[in-house]
């Protein structure tokens, strides 16, 4: 259950990002509520996973879900750049998660 909650907490911190991103945009009400929302959630249930997982891994999985979904979000809904070696680091960061996920925890 613990991996569960970090993976959406992971996802919810991608929400946040994405509420960043739109306040930028435009302040609205519906778009703070998406940013604190997120945030809100995703440090919740960061919190329950760290009950069971270790804080370094937990941080590590967290911090590197919404690094690479934010990233994903920005390529594919806000023209940010799709550069080959941009996916490759990418791709590096889940290759290290699993690689946590391996061998912790």
């Amino acid at each position: 259950m613990a991996w569960v909650s970090l993976i959406v907490a992971g996802l919810f911190e991608v929400v946040g990002v994405l509420g960043m991103n739109r306040v930028k945009e435009k302040r609205s009400a519906g778009n703070v509520l998406l940013l604190l929302g997120g945030f809100a959630c995703s440090f919740i249930l960061l919190t329950v996973a760290m009950k069971t997982i270790s804080m370094g891994t937990a941080y590590a999985i967290w911090t590197a879900i919404g690094t690479v979904g934010g990233t994903l979000v920005g390529m594919l809904f806000y023209g940010e750049s799709r550069q080959a070696l941009r996916i490759f680091f990418l791709s590096m960061i889940v290759f290290a998660v699993v690689g946590l996920k391996l061998i912790g925890d």
